[in-house]
């Protein structure tokens, strides 16, 4: 099978969230299976200082047409490090060699539509300057949404289309590409699209919509998640279109890449460890607190969070009850960067309780594979959350993730009752009610656990033995692909 992979980011060319990561490691893993896949993305600037040197011209240049003008775009070459999977960047300086990706911090760049109806057009353009022709285009999220659209209606005139089916990946259904009606005119399309049976959505454009009308089929990352955007209360406005659409609506959880999450193998930390060899994790342990400032307690439960400070990830819960955890015999590291009010609100917090509390408000990569092998057990609070990875990292690390039934983290932990326990399938704990006390209580029950060494090493190596790799996600993408021809 021929797979264009069409996304906004990909690790290490450019990232701003999950997406990225599953953009430079599915790919491979389907390369791995023996199927001929390529990458495209935007040549950002930061692409250009991360790997421009590999960069080489394919003496490809497109001819797209745009809001009345012709844009020329030169298409550049390099490959996924270590693998043959070719990755081709489209290279246009005034829309893509900016500072950031896609906004700054008073908000999005006003003209994203154009930027991004360039890339659409663009991903279905390139194959038949290369004369090579997929079998699926693989859109993903609403900033190559239009790739779905504008296959469908080159197939309808185009024979070099005919064989090629368009698959739309959504990783978090809340950003949508919403942008006002006028910017329509900008896409091409008839006008007759235009309509609430097409992109227009009250009033506006909304391009992930045309992706989920016009795609064979559609996943989200995760079947919980796949099921929740079908309901109010996560569809955030979509919930009919997608319902509409249920039986070519699928989930599957994103792998992890164990190359670099692995405890046994991972440079990051102070001292490797494995299921079979759990030593060195009491040395990651005491190692962390020392950096983190918190006293050497190994007899102390040792929890940690890496997020994004935002609402979405459960920040609100966890500060309701904060003060409450500090009085328990704990220690907590928490790491992550967003929304200011959090960072005020959890800095604060921390200076009342420096003993107990770490509060790093950074992004730090080694700093947050040794929170993953140091701690004892991992937060994880979200109102929504289509997939997650960071209980996956944490189950191999014997880090036990404490977690909301909800999206991802539904579908991967098994919650620690006394019947999972017992049949040996429980690998963290889980709760339902997104509430305060909800979350309390739940440390709570996970301190009583930790307290019987015994049944908390079993729970630490039924996670650990587990197996999220991207290998067993990339067979099931390939029978999604296999759907789009049904």
């Amino acid at each position: 099978m021929r797979v264009l992979f069409v996304t906004a980011e990909a690790v290490p060319f450019a990232k701003t969230g999950g997406l990225a990561d599953v953009a430079g490691a599915l790919p491979r893993a389907l390369r791995d299976l023996g199927h001929d896949v390529a990458l495209f993305l935007p040549f950002y600037r930061r692409a250009r200082e991360k790997c421009g040197q590999d960069v080489t011209s394919t003496g490809i240049e497109l001819t797209i047409e745009l809001d009345h003008q012709t844009i020329k775009p030169r298409v550049l070459a390099t490959t996924l490090p270590d693998s043959d999977v070719k990755v081709y960047l489209l290279d246009h300086p005034p829309f893509y060699d900016r500072e950031q990706l896609y906004g700054t911090p008073e908000g999005d760049y006003p003209d994203n539509a154009a930027r991004f109806i360039l890339f659409s057009k663009a991903a279905v353009a390139l194959p038949k300057a290369l004369g090579w022709q997929p079998t699926i285009y693989h859109c993903n999220d609403w900033q190559s949404a239009l790739v779905a659209v504008y296959l469908r209606l080159a197939g309808a005139t185009d024979t070099f289309y005919h064989p090629s089916r368009a698959v739309l990946t959504i990783h978090n259904l809340a950003y949508q590409g919403l942008f006002p009606a006028e910017t329509f005119a900008l896409t091409g399309l008839d006008s007759s699209l235009f309509s609430p049976e097409g992109l227009e959505f009250y009033g506006k454009m909304n391009l992930l919509k045309g992706g989920i009308i016009f795609a064979r089929v559609i996943n989200t990352v995760s079947p919980r998640y796949a099921q929740e955007i079908q309901t109010a209360e996560f569809g955030c406005g979509l919930e009919g279109v997608l319902a509409s659409r249920a039986d070519s609506l699928f989930g599957i959880i994103n792998g992890i890449d164990y190359s670099v999450w692995d405890p046994a193998t991972d440079p990051l930390i102070p001292a490797n460890y494995s299921a079979e060899d759990l030593s060195g994790k009491a040395v990651c342990k005491a190692k962390l607190q020392e950096r983190s400032g918190l006293p050497g307690r190994p007899d102390l439960p040792l929890l940690g969070m890496i997020s994004r400070l935002d609402a979405q990830k459960g920040l609100g819960l966890l500060a309701e009850v904060l003060d409450d955890l500090a009085q328990l015999d704990i220690q907590f590291v928490l790491l992550g960067t967003g929304k200011q009010e959090f960072h005020d609100l959890f800095t604060e917090i921390g200076k009342r309780h420096p003993e107990k509390l770490s509060i790093n408000i950074m992004f730090n990569n080694e700093l947050a594979h040794q929170i993953e092998a140091g701690c004892d057990m991992y937060l994880m609070p979200s109102r929504y959350e289509p997939c997650g990875l960071n209980q996956l990292y944490s189950l191999k690390y014997g880090t036990v993730p404490i977690v909301r039934k909800t999206g991802g983290l539904a579908d991967t932990i098994v919650n620690a009752t006394p019947t999972a326990l017992a049949k040996g399938t429980a690998n963290g704990l889980s709760f339902a009610s997104y509430s305060a006390k909800a979350l309390y209580n739940t440390v709570r029950r996970a301190l009583r656990l930790y307290s019987d060494p015994r049944a908390w090493r079993r729970l630490m190596l039924t996670g650990m033995r587990q197996d999220w790799s991207w290998k067993k996600s990339a067979t099931e993408y390939v029978r999604l692909y296999e759907r789009a021809f049904a």
